[in-house]
């Protein structure tokens, strides 16, 4: 034995060194990964070659390790680390030789590759990641970050550390615009650290108020650390899920956890928003907080007034709080009761199945008493008496196809029961009734006569869906009904856009905020998975820069707005419509809802081609394209040297010694701790890439494998990646923040400055460990 140390803890230290010394040599690190692999496995052959590598393993055939089989132990779970006492074997750390596992390696690295990167289930997700990059980076280079800053140093400046708490506020919206915590730390380094310093605010709490803010891109969706994070941890639960499942007797993970084994990238990020909200709160409050403690380091700053008419403050509560909440719960009390809800008369062709009871319980003895272990006995109690009574009654009632005449009645009988209010002419005719009121309120001195028009065709088209519009309308005569109130509400609209956009606040915030909405609420709301909602994403950040360039050179932008709009006719017309013209039977006002659909998505597109046209010559487009294939490249050689790197440390047995060592702890709970603490000190050297791909393969089998909650143990882990991206001295934020730092601001004010948000981090991180409801909640009311 070489040092006295096994020969897997010697290959494991030969692994490590490599690939620390690849990264520290200043070769590129997508590259020093690979590298590491090669040398690594080359130096472990030679030293197994030579006979200096001893692996001292458990003897199977030894009469202790066949007592403790007789007993019922897994053998799987039988390990030096539990049962040391037991006897042992010395064998080299290649069983077969460095030949045989070399040839495994190179055969399995082509399978891993083809899985993985090229055509696996994750490569869909995976693309999603260049959309997002390309979607933060459009935005980084459109100077959107810039006029954010400015606004909203304006709103809240006049605040006792008012800049610190506009800067949480734009770190927050940046991060859920771009998902890129380099690019935010440095454009806010660049924009706002100069302003807080001549504003007398003191180097350490500018410094790390920007660092910190800058990171809220690792959690608050949609974080490209989640959709890396999501494509693995859902491969590792299901896996470790089922494999636990073979452990304790149990035919599959469905039947032990009563549920599905699965956890996607749309879920993590439900997941994730109220933690990464949770944070920006703590940031924004200890801002506050020390400017109020402070008054002279974090002064109120009066940066100039903006050209928005005043409001006064009954105004505000009036059209700000007031009528809205009034027309919100106005209508969501009418769905209660009844008048709003959908008119659809669809029916299934077949009945429905009976409900089945709420665990399996035809199982075997070790799984029946695993499953009251892990749901309690009260929940398998309720599982036997629900399943009695589904045995007494014949068993479970099997769906079978309706008749026509059963089709037919329940037809009748869901007209019968129709709200006389569809859902989506209330929700559409609630959103234009909301833009006019805020338009009222943003500028009451303004002539309400085109609000009031529009609040009329409001009303008239209730009334006319209320007594012309039934279950049976078609969707083209709804449109002929509603066509006048429609045109007199989306005039009142487009007279309500002028007035909004006299409004500073709202003219900077509102588009990149709506491009927020329609990329989270369609993934939050399972409308859609993230590679869609990203690449809608992209699509509206070129068409937002573009529009924001043609501002720039003095030219007109209605081209790009109308476009925009052209795509939400799109969709209504979709949503609403039956586009399938090939069908054998086919109206004309299919045809017509067609002609409409297509044209809005020639006419889009046209704005999306408009727009890089206007970016490529502005010469925005061709940095962007640079950069976003730059940093997709680079996630991807990452991911490809990792997966190397993952197999070197696999053919010599230390994935497997490593996952003994802490399957070797009785409280899963202490498993995780130590996974942390690891994880955490791997932050200061290892960018979250490397963490990702090469760490958490090893100890996900593990840490996954518990009755630890999939969603928690993720976004746990990115907000401790998070916390190790702060953390003095090799945090990276802090290092992006420093290459852009001035002169008078040292190492020393941006160590100082961070040290508080670090705490603020540990204390969230300890927040989401005693309540993990706040990671659970979101994604429990959302269904999936």
């Amino acid at each position: 034995m070489l040092f006295g140390l096994d020969g897997v803890e010697v290959g494991l230290i030969i692994v490590f060194l490599c690939l620390f010394g690849g990264i520290l040599s200043g070769f590129p690190v997508a590259f020093s990964i690979a590298g590491a692999a090669v040398i690594s496995f080359a130096i472990i052959a030679a030293l197994d070659s030579s006979g200096l590598l001893i692996h001292q393993a458990i003897d199977k055939s030894s009469e202790g390790f066949a007592a403790l089989i007789s007993q019922g132990i897994n053998p799987d779970t039988i390990s030096t680390f539990r049962y040391p006492d037991l006897p042992r074997v010395s064998e080299p750390v290649f069983p077969g030789g460095w030949e045989l596992a070399m040839d495994r390696n190179l055969s399995f690295i082509v399978n891993r590759m083809n899985e993985r990167v090229f055509a696996g289930q994750s490569i869909e997700t995976l693309l999603a990641v260049a959309m997002f990059v390309l979607m933060g980076i459009t935005l980084e280079r459109s100077k959107i970050a810039n006029d954010l800053l400015t606004t909203m140093a304006r709103v809240f400046g006049p605040l006792p550390g008012g800049l610190a708490v506009s800067i949480v506020v734009v770190g927050a919206f940046l991060a859920a615009s771009t998902g890129i915590v380099g690019a935010t730390v440095v454009t806010m380094g660049l924009l706002a650290l100069p302003t807080m310093l001549r504003n007398n605010y003191s180097p350490e709490l500018s410094t790390g108020v920007i660092a910190a803010s800058g990171t809220l891109g690792q959690i608050i969706p949609p974080s490209i650390v989640i959709v890396l994070l999501g494509t693995l941890a859902g491969d590792l639960y299901s896996t470790a899920q089922e494999n636990r499942a073979q452990e304790v007797g149990c035919s599959d993970a469905l039947t032990l956890l009563g549920e599905p084994a699965v956890v996607s990238v749309g879920t993590l990020f439900q997941a994730a928003l109220l933690p990464g909200i949770l944070l920006a709160v703590l940031y924004a409050a200890y801002a506050f907080g020390y400017a109020v403690l402070n008054p002279d380091k974090a002064p109120p700053v009066e940066l100039g007034s903006s050209s928005s008419e005043v409001i006064t403050r009954n105004e505000a509560l009036t059209w700000f709080l007031a009528v809205p909440l009034i027309l919100i719960f106005g209508v969501i009390a009418l769905g209660q009761v009844g008048v709003v809800g959908s008119q659809s008369v669809i029916v299934d062709s077949f009945s429905d199945a009976g409900q089945t009871a709420s665990l399996r319980t035809s199982v075997s003895e070790s799984c029946a008493a695993a499953m009251i272990d892990l749901h309690g006995q009260e929940a398998w109690n309720t599982a036997l008496a629900e399943q009695s009574a589904i045995n007494d009654a014949g068993g479970v009632t099997e769906a079978r196809a309706l008749t026509d005449e059963e089709r037919s009645e329940l037809v009748v009988q869901k007209i019968a029961d129709a709200p006389v209010i569809g859902t989506g002419i209330a929700i559409g005719f609630l959103m234009m009734a909301l833009w006019l009121v805020v338009a009222r309120g943003v500028a009451p001195s303004a002539n309400p006569r085109p609000l009031l028009i529009g609040a009329f065709g409001i009303v008239l088209g209730l009334l006319a869906d209320i007594t012309l519009i039934g279950p049976l309308t078609s969707p083209g005569m709804t449109v002929v009904i509603l066509a006048i109130p429609l045109a007199l509400s989306l005039y009142a609209c487009r007279e309500a856009a002028g007035m909004l956009g006299r409004n500073e606040l709202l003219r900077v915030v509102f588009p990149p905020l709506v491009l927020i909405v329609a990329v989270l609420g369609s993934i939050l709301g399972g409308i859609t998975n993230p590679t869609p909602a990203a690449a809608l994403g992209a699509g509206g950040a070129i068409m937002l820069a573009a529009y924001r360039k043609l501002q720039d050179q003095g030219k007109s932008g209605r081209f790009i707005i109308w476009s925009t709009l052209s795509l939400g006719v799109m969709i209504l017309v979709g949503v609403n419509f039956d586009l399938r013209v090939t069908s054998e039977v086919v109206h004309f006002e299919q045809w017509i809802a067609y002609i409409v659909a297509r044209a809005a998505f020639l006419f889009a597109m046209a704005g999306i081609l408009y727009g890089c046209w206007v970016l490529l010559q502005g010469k925005v487009l061709g940095p962007v394209v640079r950069e976003t294939a730059k940093v997709t490249s680079m996630v991807f050689t990452i991911l490809i040297g990792s997966q190397l790197l993952n197999l070197v440390v696999i053919s010599f047995g230390g994935e497997h010694y490593i996952q003994q060592f802490l399957r070797s702890f009785d409280q899963e709970f202490t498993v995780f701790l130590i996974v942390m603490l690891v994880l955490f000190i791997l932050g200061f050297v290892l960018d979250f890439l490397e963490i990702i791909y090469i760490v958490i393969p090893i100890v996900g089998p593990v840490i996954y494998g518990g009755t630890m909650d999939p969603k928690w143990v993720t976004i746990m882990i990115a907000v401790n990646l998070q916390t190790s991206f702060l953390t003095p001295p090799f945090g990276f934020a802090l290092f992006y923040l420093r290459g852009v730092a001035p002169k008078e601001v040292t190492t020393g004010h941006i160590y100082r400055g961070i040290i508080p948000f670090v705490l603020i981090q540990v204390g969230g991180l300890a927040l989401l460990w005693l309540f993990p409801g706040i990671v659970t909640i979101v994604p429990n009311l959302i269904p999936n």
